[in-house]
């Protein structure tokens, strides 16, 4: 299972997530930040769990991108 969490408040709306992982991550057109699809908020973040090993190499490299540091990718 790969899990996502990305701290959306704290994003500068850079877009290095969208280039490199465009399948979980988009820009809103009405704040500029990013924008992890279908994910689930709590307490400001916002998190997908997902079955699909094959995303986890592109959400890496987003998170390893972020000059803020807001993505949070882990395998379990």
């Amino acid at each position: 299972m790969v899990i996502i969490t990305l701290q959306r408040a704290k994003c500068i709306g850079c877009n290095y997530c969208v280039e490199l992982a465009p399948t979980q991550f988009q820009m809103s057109k009405k704040d500029g930040k990013s924008v992890l699809l279908h994910s689930v908020e709590k307490k400001g973040f916002h998190t997908i769990k997902s079955t699909d090993e094959n995303i986890l190499e592109a959400n890496l490299k987003a998170s390893a991108a972020c000059p803020v540091k807001i993505i949070s990718v882990k395998q379990t």
